[in-house]
């Protein structure tokens, strides 16, 4: 659990760091640069020559999925629905996480989902904005599909390497990323226009940081994590970063917020961390 606590901070924080910053370039040019960076960082720790083809492309298929086609989807929301629409609506992720999870196990975990419909509660309640709003089903669709899209991808991670205990994940997460920097760059060549496409220092710099740390080290550390606590626990910290974000915004930004709200979220929180560990 430390990794996915560590992993919540980096994550609030990263937010508040890069907010307006990449506004200006093409969201799919983003997605691919800054996991073509991941990609790069891990390069040196592959070790493939122990793993089976069927394996290498089940990893790229994983990666893909998780990284590339949820960033995307995510992205492409942004032309359908406000930016705290989509807030709200990512809120849904632990609920994925469980659903593949039984469905994978071919098993019903109810405290599992207790757990996670309560994570749901607390991340919409905090999220939950003060402004009138109107929804896109196509937008609807598009933030769902990137939450399951993250949410496979760490249930299918999990359940491979817990198969391949031989495996170890610094030598296989490049494999991931390749997987994603190829769905990436398919839509960033239909959407980037590269050669008016000029970056500014600061936006460089906002790059690397996502790269190397928000993507490249953050999603090593979460699937890392994932694999150390349950499926319960994992769902509710998919919508840990929301409160964390919120203090981030208190603590930077000096952003205002609904202290009740906050409070509430927080209390539906502490209530999934229970119903996870009650067992019948």
């Amino acid at each position: 659990m430390p990794y996915l606590i560590l992993v919540s901070i980096l994550w609030g924080f990263s937010f508040v760091l890069i907010k307006g910053t990449l506004v200006s370039l093409d969201s799919n040019f983003v997605s691919f640069a800054r996991l073509l960076l991941s990609l790069l960082v891990f390069v040196p720790f592959m070790r493939i020559s122990g793993i089976g083809a069927p394996d290498r492309l089940r990893l790229m298929f994983i990666g893909g999925v998780q990284f590339g086609l949820m960033y995307v989807a995510y992205v492409a929301s942004y032309q359908y629905l406000p930016a705290h629409v989509i807030a709200l609506m990512t809120t849904t992720t632990p609920l994925f996480v469980t659903v593949l999870n039984d469905l994978c196990s071919k098993r019903f975990h109810l405290s599992f989902l207790a757990a996670a419909l309560l994570a749901v509660a607390g991340g919409a309640v905090i999220q939950f904005p003060h402004q009138s709003s109107s929804a896109s089903a196509v937008g609807v669709v598009l933030v769902q599909l990137s939450n399951a899209a993250f949410a496979y991808g760490q249930i299918a991670y999990k359940r491979l390497m817990e198969s391949r205990p031989a495996l170890r994940d610094k030598n296989v997460f490049g494999l991931m990323y390749g997987g994603a920097v190829v769905v990436a760059a398919v839509f960033s060549l239909a959407t980037t226009d590269y050669g008016r496409m000029r970056l500014q220092p600061d936006q460089w710099l906002v790059l690397l940081y996502l790269g190397v740390v928000a993507s490249g080290l953050c999603f090593f550390l979460w699937n890392l994590g994932a694999r150390k606590v349950n499926e319960g626990m994992l769902a509710i910290m998919n919508n840990l970063k929301i409160p964390i974000g919120v203090a981030a915004s208190l603590a930077i930004l000096r952003e205002g917020t609904d202290y009740g709200r906050l409070l509430a979220g927080c209390v539906l929180f502490a209530a999934a961390l229970w119903a996870n560990h009650w067992r019948r």
